[in-house]
């Protein structure tokens, strides 16, 4: 990995900018809904977004460039350009559009910096509890101002686990029938449709662990700087993370119990994991 003089300069300017499109995205909530006439459809009829998302991505990419012109960056809502400094950002503008505009408080902005490919800061801001997370690769986490860790659970089974379903119906009912042999397996389920988030409250022991397949690099890149530099184990399904779309994070004890558990259930049910966050 190419050497970056300051990672706490990266650091600084993504919680910055996480910070200032979450005030506008909060400013926006008031008058955002489902039904808008400004909402789109992207990959399913149940796929959405929205202006709000343009809004946050063209702020977030328009601070970077100007902050840092030779860094690459790639963006959900399509913003991409190639750069020349080692550095690329991978920037999630709103992840949870279905829950902001539904009024769901589980939303956030997503900031991650890579450094020849490999993620070494990230920033997760929830406007709606004012937490901001962060992580640099191998320096430990936050929110806010307090380090956190992952929780202390060994026995899957008293576990909470966290996880993510499909906009797709055939999927979803494929994630279904897998329920059937990880839910009585564990403590309960929990789906907050930001994958974002569900790696951050594993970094922060609000959940055990958290597994979901079918997501995009902007999904995962920040919140598995994080959860990894909390503490927790962070491995991809199928290769890794975020390139490969897959993610099991966990404190250490539960990951190859929790990824036993998954390879059963995906041979009573085969198919992937999960799919795009909701």
């Amino acid at each position: 990995m190419r050497a970056v003089d300051d990672l706490d300069s990266l650091l600084d300017l993504a919680s910055r900018l996480a910070r200032d499109a979450g005030a506008l995205l909060l400013e926006g909530r008031a008058s955002a809904r489902v039904d808008d006439d400004n909402v789109a459809t992207k990959t399913s009829p149940t796929d959405l977004v929205s202006d709000m998302d343009r809004a946050s991505e063209k702020l977030l990419v328009e601070g970077l460039a100007q902050a840092r012109p030779d860094d690459a960056i790639l963006a959900e809502e399509g913003a991409s350009r190639e750069g020349s400094s080692g550095v690329r950002w991978v920037i999630d503008p709103l992840d949870g559009t279905i829950n902001y505009l539904y009024g769901y408080p589980a939303w956030g902005v997503s900031i991650a910096a890579e450094v020849d490919g490999e993620g070494v800061v990230g920033v997760v801001y929830d406007p709606t509890r004012d937490e901001l997370f962060s992580g640099v690769a191998g320096r430990g986490a936050r929110c806010n101002d307090q380090t956190v860790r992952p929780s202390d659970a060994t026995d899957l089974s008293q576990s909470l686990v966290a996880t993510g379903f499909s906009y797709r119906p055939e999927r979803r009912a494929r994630q279904a029938r897998m329920l059937a042999t990880v839910l009585p397996a564990v403590r309960d389920i929990r789906r907050m449709g930001a994958a974002t988030l569900d790696l951050c409250w594993v970094a922060c022991g609000r959940v055990d662990a958290y597994y979901e397949s079918g997501l995009q690099p902007w999904d995962l890149a920040a919140g598995a700087v994080i959860a990894a530099a909390a503490g927790a184990r962070v491995e991809g399904l199928e290769g890794p993370v975020p390139q490969s779309g897959s993610v099991v994070a966990a404190t250490p004890a539960l990951v190859d119990p929790l990824r036993a558990l998954l390879d059963e259930a995906r041979a009573s049910s085969p198919s992937e994991l999960g799919d795009e966050n909701g």
